[in-house]
């Protein structure tokens, strides 16, 4: 579960940036445009994944042998 929410994070960063720099929506063109049904669910995953990563601050850290 880590992983995909660190995963859908990074997706979210990258067309964050994309939009930031270059004012073009990835995700938007990719599925549709920002209203389509498989974009507003992008944007939630990727949302539920930050709410979900929050938890990484709280935990404590392991090492691994």
């Amino acid at each position: 579960m880590d992983r995909l929410a660190l995963v859908l994070l990074i997706i979210g960063a990258l067309n964050w940036g994309l939009i930031g720099l270059f004012q073009y929506d990835l995700v938007a063109s990719l599925f549709g445009g920002q209203y389509s049904m498989f974009s507003r669910i992008i944007y939630t995953l990727v949302g539920a994944a930050g709410i979900y990563s929050i938890s990484f601050l709280f935990r404590e850290r392991r090492t691994v042998k």
